[in-house]
This record gives structure tokens, sequence and C-alpha cells, in this order.
């Protein structure tokens, strides 16, 4: 299993926030150097940006993308043509967990070609917010996440372009350790897990254990475990031929009825309402 499947079976609990959005244009003698306190894309709309990073010094040019993490410092400059790019700094997590992005290696530039869809939306979308269209907070919103998909996308099938050194951030911990935990919950959704037989494979305590995938998963246990149930729960509903009581036993709850107020409770709607 993937450890990207985090991202398919807790996507109600995603949040991506924007805390700025702009174009800027820089002249020649431009430079900078620092890190960002959040996730940070720019698109090089004109003119080459280059980066210096821990890895080294790589060149952005006109449709690229640079995928900047938090707290990594780099140095930026142009040449005699100056440029301009557009940035988008954002957050982006599941449940409490908004650095998420740290248990993965996608900071970096991605060619234009890559995602020259999703950076045209974006342009677009910006344009938008910028006019003060209706809903264009969303429509930017929106591009974010299909852009921030292209690059998880990319990276995960190893696309060519430049990959930043990524150390993590000291806070994070690492969803690895969690794997056979993880296995052997999607193993056994038909019967009640406990936290300490998770516990004992993760080799942890019962409170460090909850503590450590609270933190690195965003969501407690109980709460990741009902998560998936109720996602299973869907599926089989979707998918038809089977009755309340069927599901019910197949996700482990003792009868229909505990099932259903977990199921409405969850959803806002019974079962046998669920389309």
């Amino acid at each position: 299993m993937s450890d990207l499947t985090i991202f398919n079976e807790l996507s109600e609990h995603i949040q991506l926030r924007i805390h700025s959005c702009k174009i800027e244009a820089h002249g020649r003698e431009w430079t900078e150097s620092k890190l960002h306190p959040d996730y940070d894309f720019w698109l090089i709309l004109d003119g080459s940006v280059l980066i210096q990073a821990e890895t080294g010094s790589y060149t952005a040019r006109p449709g690229d993308v640079i995928f900047f993490y938090p707290n990594a410092p780099y140095s930026a400059s142009t040449d005699a043509a100056g440029c301009r790019f557009l940035y988008i700094h954002f957050e982006f997590g599941i449940g409490e967990h908004f650095r998420i992005l740290g248990e993965f290696n996608f900071s970096g530039i991605l060619p234009a070609d890559s995602a020259a869809k999703e950076s045209e939306l974006l342009l677009q979308a910006y344009q938008a917010y910028e006019a003060g269209e209706p809903v264009a907070s969303l429509q930017l919103k929106g591009a974010l996440h299909l852009l921030l998909f292209r690059v998880i996308r990319q990276r995960d099938q190893g696309s060519e372009g430049v990959r930043f050194q990524h150390r993590g951030d000291s806070s994070s911990l690492r969803l690895a350790a969690l794997r056979p935990v993880i296995a052997h919950i999607h193993d056994h959704l038909d019967r009640p897990v406990t936290i300490p037989e998770l516990a004992d494979l993760a080799a942890m305590s019962e409170k460090y254990f909850i503590a450590y995938f609270r933190r690195a998963v965003g969501l407690t246990p109980g709460r990741y475990i009902n998560q998936l149930r109720m996602n299973r729960a869907r599926d089989y509903l979707q998918q038809g031929g089977l009755s309340v009581k069927q599901i019910a036993l197949l996700l482990g709850y003792p009868d229909a009825s505990t099932f259903s107020k977990a199921f409405k409770k969850h959803y806002h709607v019974a079962p046998s309402q669920f389309y």
C-alpha cells in the first residue's frame, strides 16, 4: 500500500488555506535569500529565475513551477532580462497535521510541459480573483488543488525535473513507522480493533502511540478507523447487493442499528437513504 493512499482515505479531512497570491516583476538586480513559513508555488511567467538550494543551483524558465517547502532556505535571482512570476503561499494538511507533505519529497522545479494545463487554470483563477469576480476565491482554491495534484502525481511517477533536498520538518513524524499499524487496520475492519493491539504493533506505549499517530496522520487512531469504515460503507452502498445488516457485520459492528447510527452521524443521512 502506498503512503499516498492517505490522501484518498482522508480526503474529507484535507484542508487548504491560501495566505497570499500575487504576480511580481523584478529587474536584473533582483535577488532574495529567505525561507517561508508555509508552502509556496512560483509559476514563472517571463524571464528566468536562478534558484540556489541546498542541493545546488537551478534555473526555472517560463511555464516552470517551483515548489518550496516551509522552512527550506533558498536564494533567488534573475538575469539581465528580469523576471515575472505568480506566487501563492498556502497551507495544506490533513486534520491537525499541516505539514503532511513533509512526509514526502515533492519540492523542486517541475518543467513547464508537466503541468501546463493546471498552471494555466491557476493563472486564470488568479486573474478572476484580482478582478473581484464572484466565487473567484473558490476558483483559486480549486485551481491550486489541481496544480498540487499534478505536482504530486508527477513526482510519484518519477517524472523529470529538479528535486530539492528535503530533510523534513524537525517536528514531523514519519508515516513509514505506522505502515504495519495502518495495514493491520485495513485488514481487520471486520472486527473491533483496539488501541492496545495497535500500540503493540508499533512497539509503543498506548499513550505515546496515540500522540504519535495523531501528529503523523492528523487524526486520532479512533477517528482514522471510523473514517475507513465509513469510506467502505459508502462503497458497499453504492455498489449495491448488500443489506444494511450485512454491511454492518462486514465492518465489525454488532448489529445494523449501531452501524446505522454511526453512518447517519457521519453522512447525516441513514444508510437506507444513501444514494
